[in-house]
C-alpha cells in the first residue's frame, strides 16, 4: 500500500486548470546543441530536427528547489502527491501547425489538463496530462499533450536479456539499431535541463531506485524515432507512448511498423517505445 488516500487524490485533482505562461527567444544555438545531443549534424539552418521545441521552456529549478531524485521539489507548478515518489514521462501527443521561427520570441502556455487514479499491476498510479501551446506572432505553432505517471517506490525492471528472437529482431532490416553509451544520455540530460539521476548516477539508479543501469530517457527515444519518421514525409503529428524501460549500452531496434507506426525494440525483442506518425 502506497498510503494515497481520498484527500491526496482530491488535492491533486485540484491541480487541474492550474497554467502558467512563458515568453522565450528561441535562440539558434540552444537547438543547434539539440540536434547534436540527438545525433544531428546540427545544421539547423537547413533541416531542423521534429521535436525541436524541446530545446526551449525549459525547467530551471534552483539548487535549493531540487529533490534527492533530481526533479524539481513537489508542490510546486505540479501536484504533489507526495505518496507516489517515482515520476516518470509516459506519453506525448504532438501537433505541428506551423514552422517555429528561430531567432525571435515565442509564448508558451502550459496547463495541467487531468489527474486521473488508477490502480494498476504494480500498485497505485496517478497520471497527470500537461497541455502546453507555444505561439509565436499570434499563431500556435505546436500544441503538445505531455503525460507523467507517479508510481511508488520499489524494484525497477530488470535487466533486458538478448534472446534469439530480440536479436532477430534488432538485426531486422527496415530500420536502424542505436546502442546508446553513458555519454549519450548525459548529453541529452543535458540539452533537456532533465536532472533525473536514473539516467546518469549509476549509484543512484540501481541502490535507490532498483534499476539495473542506467535508464535512457522515454524522450530522447522518441526523438530518435520521430527523426526516422520525418524520412517519409512532412510531419502534421506525432505520439508515442513508453512500455518498457530501455538501458545503456543495450542495443535498440528503431524501425517503421506499417500504417506510420514506428517501434523501438529491445535485445529482448519487447517493444519499448510505440509511436505514430501523421503526415500532411
Amino acid at each position: 500500500m502506497t498510503g494515497l488516500t481520498d484527500e491526496d487524490i482530491a488535492m491533486a485533482r485540484a491541480a487541474i486548470g492550474r497554467s502558467e505562461r512563458r515568453r522565450e527567444v528561441l535562440d539558434t544555438q540552444s537547438l543547434r546543441r539539440f540536434s547534436v545531443a540527438i545525433g544531428g549534424e546540427g545544421d539547423v539552418g537547413g533541416r531542423r530536427p521534429v521535436l525541436a521545441h524541446w530545446a526551449w521552456f525549459l525547467p530551471t529549478p534552483l539548487d535549493g528547489e531540487i529533490g534527492a531524485d533530481g526533479h524539481p521539489l513537489r508542490g510546486g507548478f505540479l501536484p504533489a502527491i507526495a505518496a507516489l515518489p517515482r515520476r516518470m514521462f509516459a506519453a506525448t501527443a504532438i501537433r505541428f501547425e506551423a514552422p517555429l521561427l528561430l531567432d525571435a520570441e515565442a509564448e508558451a502556455v502550459t496547463r495541467i489538463a487531468d489527474v486521473r487514479h488508477k490502480a494498476g499491476r504494480t500498485g497505485e498510479l496517478v497520471f497527470v496530462d500537461i497541455e502546453r501551446s507555444i505561439a509565436q506572432r499570434g499563431a500556435v505553432c505546436v500544441t503538445e499533450r505531455q503525460t507523467l505517471v507517479y508510481r511508488a517506490a520499489g524494484d525497477g525492471a530488470p535487466l533486458a536479456l538478448p534472446t534469439p528472437d530480440g536479436a532477430a529482431h534488432v538485426a531486422a532490416e527496415g530500420g536502424a539499431v542505436w546502442t546508446p553509451s553513458t555519454v549519450q544520455l548525459f548529453r541529452f540530460s543535458a540539452v533537456t535541463f532533465n536532472g533525473h539521476r536514473i539516467h546518469y548516477d549509476r549509484p543512484y539508479a540501481t541502490a535507490i531506485e532498483g534499476y539495473p543501469a542506467l535508464i535512457v530517457h522515454g524522450p530522447f527515444v522518441a526523438a530518435k524515432l520521430a527523426e526516422m519518421a520525418a524520412g517519409s514525409g512532412v510531419l502534421a503529428h506525432f505520439a508515442f507512448r513508453a512500455q518498457a524501460p530501455c538501458f545503456v549500452d543495450q542495443p535498440i531496434r528503431l524501425g517503421p511498423a506499417g500504417d506510420g507506426a514506428f517501434h523501438a525494440i529491445r535485445c529482448d525483442g519487447a517493444i519499448a517505445t510505440v509511436a505514430q506518425a501523421g503526415y500532411r
